[in-house]
């Protein structure tokens, strides 16, 4: 899907074309966004807003899309645009952007903001697997390569269950942030032909090699993407582990002894 096999994770407000220009040296892929796309979305867009939280709200939300995926057209990177929707129709609608300019459509199904999920979008959205699947086969039949961006750790969901799902409704990769539970990327990747992207706590060589070490395909920086030094630490780990042949023996059994031995870092 692509390569290196580090991205950086969508920030709400902040992840737009310039954010990923910037890491595109350090990493294969950049999940742009997130955007609310319909009205229901935006209105919970605007109420966090209005609580000091950075929210993308242009006036035309699919020509926003548009136009940050075309000003990465000459940056090698892979780009993807996180997404928001009360209603499948402007899913579609961003997914056929996507697949025009050959990036990643993302389905976001992860934000926990109260005001998200009371308009359907979010964890809302995570644990409503038939409404979800509608989102990925739109996505899907518009032409994109799709992605859901998905949380561990929600009260009743079964995420390798709703992996399973989602790849029979034709997505392509599932964007996972473990929260306190690393291990859950071993079940997922274990439910679902798909492309698992791990993320929460990416830091350094032995986050790395946890995640991968559970069947992760990738890994996602999240808050410290436009940290440099952060960027270069996890790139080196990721091109030792799959150039050196660094999984071997390691795949599915994590890597305990790797995180005892890190130094936790400040979160940004």
């Amino acid at each position: 899907m692509f390569g290196p096999r580090v991205a950086i994770a969508s920030l709400s407000g902040r992840s737009d074309a310039a954010w990923a220009e910037a890491a595109a040296e350090h990493v294969g892929a950049a999940f742009l966004g997130g955007i609310a796309l319909d009205e229901r979305s935006r209105r919970a867009a605007r109420e966090l807003v209005a609580r000091d939280r950075e929210e993308f709200l242009p006036d035309d939300p699919l020509a926003f899309v548009d136009a940050e995926l075309r000003a990465l057209d000459d940056v090698p990177i892979r780009a993807a645009f996180n997404v928001r929707s009360a209603t499948v129709e402007p899913v579609r609608e961003a997914a056929e952007i996507c697949a025009d300019r050959d990036a990643v459509l993302e389905i976001n199904a992860h934000c926990r903001q109260d005001e998200l999920c009371a308009a359907g979008c979010g964890e809302a959205l995570l644990a409503d697997a038939d409404r979800l699947c509608e989102y990925v086969a739109a996505a899907s039949g518009a032409g994109a390569t799709v992605s859901v961006k998905a949380r561990a750790e929600v009260d009743g969901v079964d995420l390798p269950e709703t992996a399973r799902r989602i790849d029979a409704a034709g997505a392509d990769a599932i964007h996972v942030d473990a929260m306190d539970s690393e291990s859950t990327i071993s079940d997922v990747a274990a439910a679902a032909d798909l492309f698992v992207i791990a993320n929460n706590e990416v830091r350094d060589r032995a986050s790395v090699r946890e995640y991968l070490g559970y069947g992760a395909d990738a890994v996602s920086v999240g808050r410290p993407s436009d940290e440099s030094a952060v960027l270069r630490r996890v790139r080196r780990a990721v091109d030792e582990w799959f150039e050196g042949g660094g999984d071997a023996g390691e795949r599915g059994a994590g890597t305990a002894a790797d995180a005892s031995a890190s130094t936790p870092e400040p979160q940004s």
